[in-house]
């Protein structure tokens, strides 16, 4: 088994092999994980010279766990981003 990531900003792509045939590529939200369902044979992966290759899997689960501390990384950076914007905003008077 093998798996091949791509990472856009709102969506995860992946192309697997299981026992040496192809299991195709799917799609997701990058917030999501993969399930072997989500995988299609006639889908194409991006190729891996593409500059939002984020590396090889061993394993579907190897996969999703990576995905999962990468969600919970960016999480806690974009709700603190959220959170101080509006605040600011909304301290400066009209004229």
């Amino acid at each position: 088994m093998g798996f091949a990531l791509w990472i856009e900003e709102n969506q995860a792509v992946a192309q697997g092999t299981h026992e040496y045939r192809p299991m195709g590529a799917a799609v997701i939200a990058a917030g999501c994980v993969f399930t072997a369902r989500d995988f299609n044979r006639r889908r194409r992966a991006p190729n891996r010279y593409d500059p939002r290759f984020a590396g090889l899997f061993a394993s579907l689960g190897e996969m999703n766990d990576w995905m999962k501390k990468r969600a919970r990384r960016q999480g806690r950076s974009q709700h603190f981003k959220v959170n101080v914007k509006p605040s600011a905003a909304l301290s400066i008077p009209p004229f």
